[in-house]
């Protein structure tokens, strides 16, 4: 384990950058620190969902899920660093078809809502999205493996998958898009 922080604050920040895992200096708006930063925001969004009531298994899995963001985190704040692995997304794959299976196909866009554990969810998976769009960024001009952003792609479709479970779970139920509602004029 690396050095604990035994004093919270340092000034070092002051000048508008920060310090990466390697040691090395980047401005606090860089695409790196953009990308690690929402994935530490996402990780905070599943926290909510896990504020809520959720089935075990659910809790389980996002539990996990936190566990490997705080590592694609470290692997995105440390340039060459290699912590999500194969492995990670076959796990996510597997969840995704568990939690799917028994859930009726969809026939309709769904609206974010079903109840409060439901709704964070789905905040979650926007959040989820614009991580991989920023890690996708950041992939544009420095080296990103492909595992980071086939995490966080797989992941939002899970997120998007819980979300619909969470909300047949509370008794809320899925609001369907009701793209037929406005008249033709």
């Amino acid at each position: 384990m690396g050095n604990r922080l035994s004093k919270i604050y340092t000034r070092t920040g002051d000048d508008g950058s920060t310090g990466l895992g390697d040691g090395s200096r980047v401005a606090k708006d860089s695409a790196r620190v953009s990308a690690y930063g929402t994935v530490d925001e996402l990780n905070s969004t599943i926290g909510v969902v896990l504020a809520c009531e959720v089935s075990a298994p659910i809790r389980e899995a996002l539990t996990q899920i936190q566990h490997d963001l705080f590592d694609l985190g470290g692997e995105l704040c440390i340039p060459g660093m290699a912590m999500v692995h194969a492995g990670d997304i076959d796990r996510l794959e597997q969840l995704l078809d568990g939690f799917n299976d028994p859930l009726p196909p969809l026939k309709d866009f769904i609206l974010p809502g079903g109840g409060m554990a439901a709704a964070q969810c789905h905040v979650a998976r926007t959040v989820c999205r614009r991580a991989e769009r920023e890690t996708v960024t950041l992939a544009r001009h420095e080296t990103v493996r492909e595992e980071a952003t086939r995490y966080l792609n797989r992941l939002s479709d899970l997120l998007f998958v819980i979300a619909r479970v969470l909300a047949r779970e509370s008794g809320h139920g899925e609001v369907v898009w009701q793209h037929e509602r406005r008249k033709k004029s």
